[in-house]
């Protein structure tokens, strides 16, 4: 099953081999609070730690690299929601090539800051990331720039597969991975590694309750659009696109569950994360944590949870480190 998916565990390690010396490997740790709580060992994939904050890196880089001189000369444009396009403008800066990235007024102040300080030039465009991808098909049709999409991209899932290859070649023997899930690049991607090492380890997509494009799709048989709404983890959302050629397929296929987040959970697992784990993370790296905390995960032995982004903004984190539960209504925007 897995050889007939886009992506293969050989476009993974090739993506590894490209990538190397451009992303770091990052630590994996035990977690002794909640492997207590889980009744499993516990370890957490601190991929918050990546050059650029978030796991995007990988697959930006991997994208980046896998184009010819030509096309990289002629600027590269993603729609993006911060963290890819975040990790676009670090990438294409590093190869002389100039980043075009589109995003929604939804995106935090801090994330279009730091894109614009590594060189991009950014648009603002409409209130969903569906929007702000019509902006750039503008781009690609009448300027000529090379797109690189955010997930649906065989590049990109193969280089966020090697974040999986870490995991599984670091603890071959985990039950359970759990990744963050948003248009699926990097569950996609991980789950292609993992399954194709050990069949046997768990995939586990987890996202929020509001506006979880993937999740619907999956449970439509088909993707569909959803409203895009405010989120904890605002990295989470966006659409899938409706004419996903890569994600959508490898998710149903390789996933072995979605699980939903409320917000207080998602910000317990924020807290949790900052306050016993000595970790900042945003709100789509605390899913995993969050998913534990609310007793949604039933190990049977080893998990290890994916903290895949840092790119949070400050004051929302102290807000909920304070013990805030009211950032976003549970049942509305």
């Amino acid at each position: 099953m897995v050889s007939a998916l886009p992506v293969s565990l050989e476009d993974i390690r090739a993506a590894a081999r490209r990538i190397a010396g451009r992303v770091i490997g990052t630590p994996m740790v035990r977690s002794a609070s909640l492997g207590e709580l889980a009744g499993a060992p516990v370890h957490l994939k601190l991929e918050h730690q990546q050059t650029t904050g978030s796991f995007k890196l990988r697959g930006a880089t991997n994208a980046v690299l896998s184009l010819s001189p030509a096309q990289r000369s002629r600027g590269v444009v993603a729609a993006s929601t911060g963290n890819h396009g975040r990790a676009l403008a670090y990438a294409a800066k590093a190869e002389g090539a100039v980043a075009t990235i589109c995003m929604s007024r939804l995106v935090p102040d801090n994330k279009v800051a730091e894109i614009r300080r590594l060189g991009a030039d950014v648009r603002i465009v409409g209130i969903s990331q569906d929007e702000a991808q019509h902006e750039v098909d503008r781009l690609v049709r009448e300027e000529g720039l090379v797109m690189v999409p955010p997930f649906d991209h065989p590049a990109v899932v193969a280089g966020q597969g090697t974040l999986g290859l870490e995991i599984i070649e670091a603890l071959p023997e985990a039950a359970a991975v759990l990744v963050p899930l948003s248009g699926g690049g990097l569950a996609a991607g991980v789950a292609a590694a993992i399954k194709a090492i050990n069949p046997k380890t768990k995939v586990i997509g987890l996202t929020m309750e509001r506006g979880a494009a993937m999740k619907a799709s999956l449970d439509a048989g088909r993707p569909i659009q959803v409203e895009e709404l405010p989120s904890l983890a605002d990295s989470l959302g966006g659409g899938i696109g409706l004419d996903n050629r890569v994600t959508f397929m490898m998710c149903r296929e390789l996933l072995d569950d979605v699980l939903l987040l409320s917000e207080t959970e998602i910000a317990a697992g924020m807290r949790h994360a900052y306050a016993i784990e000595r970790e900042i993370v945003e709100g789509a790296a605390a899913v995993g944590i969050a998913a534990l905390l609310a007793g949604k995960i039933k190990a049977d032995g080893p998990v290890v949870a994916i903290l895949s982004g840092r790119n949070v903004d400050m004051e929302q984190h102290r807000r909920v480190i304070n013990g805030e539960t009211a950032l976003f209504a549970e049942d509305g925007p």
